[in-house]
């Protein structure tokens, strides 16, 4: 019979084989206890409906439903469980709008066993926990300013290497103007010049080159 003072835990992830290997190496610990597993946002939320979780444990980049888009779901619900993140991925975009929709924590899935366990038990004792490198970058990441809508428009093409005169023929605007929006892009990351707002941006996630 399950102790009524276990852990109840919700695996969502889109790997088999992830949310199997979570599924043994908990189902071991004392005072945890895996109450289901789903493979993206949409079927969690119609697990919900069933089971009464303490703590998800969400992936971010699934099919059908992403983590982020579930994160704001599940806290929509009255009383909802407490998500930590265990992601592969650790831009500080990703973590920051994580964050932002709602997780109490973030952790990568190379992360210690102990560590792991460490970051359940705080989530569900209603801390956050964040390991001092993401806690770090989480830090730097909220003190910028947010880019605009255009400015972060201006900058994926910043990153791609067009200039001035170039980002002003896309949007149909002066050179001027292009030249306004990086300047303050530049002044809002705090860096020196294009090339380092190009690289900071991609280091963080907040652009991709990849077309």
């Amino acid at each position: 019979m399950m102790d009524t003072k276990s852990i109840r835990i919700m695996i969502i992830d889109d790997h088999p084989v992830v949310r199997v290997g979570l599924t043994s190496m908990l189902s071991t610990q004392p005072g945890i206890c895996v109450v289901g597993s789903a493979s993206n946002g949409r079927e969690a939320l119609i697990l919900l409906d069933s089971i009464t979780p303490d703590v998800i444990l969400m992936d971010l980049r699934m099919t059908g439903m992403s983590g982020l888009d579930a994160i704001r779901a599940i806290n929509l619900r009255p009383d909802p469980p407490r998500i930590l993140v265990l992601s592969s991925f650790d831009t500080d975009e990703d973590i920051y709008q994580s964050v932002g929709a709602g997780a109490q924590g973030y952790v990568l899935k190379d992360t210690p066993q102990d560590q792991l366990l460490e970051a359940i038990q705080r989530v569900y004792a209603k801390k956050r926990y964040f390991p001092a490198n993401i806690a770090a970058r989480l830090t730097e990441r909220m003190a910028r300013s947010n880019l605009t809508p255009r400015e972060l428009q201006v900058l994926q093409l910043v990153a791609k290497g067009l200039t001035n005169k170039e980002i002003g023929r896309v949007f149909g605007i002066s050179d001027n103007t292009a030249r306004n929006h990086v300047n303050s892009i530049i002044e809002k990351l705090e860096v020196s010049d294009r090339t380092e707002a190009a690289t900071i941006a991609m280091r963080q996630g907040l652009v991709s080159i990849t077309d």
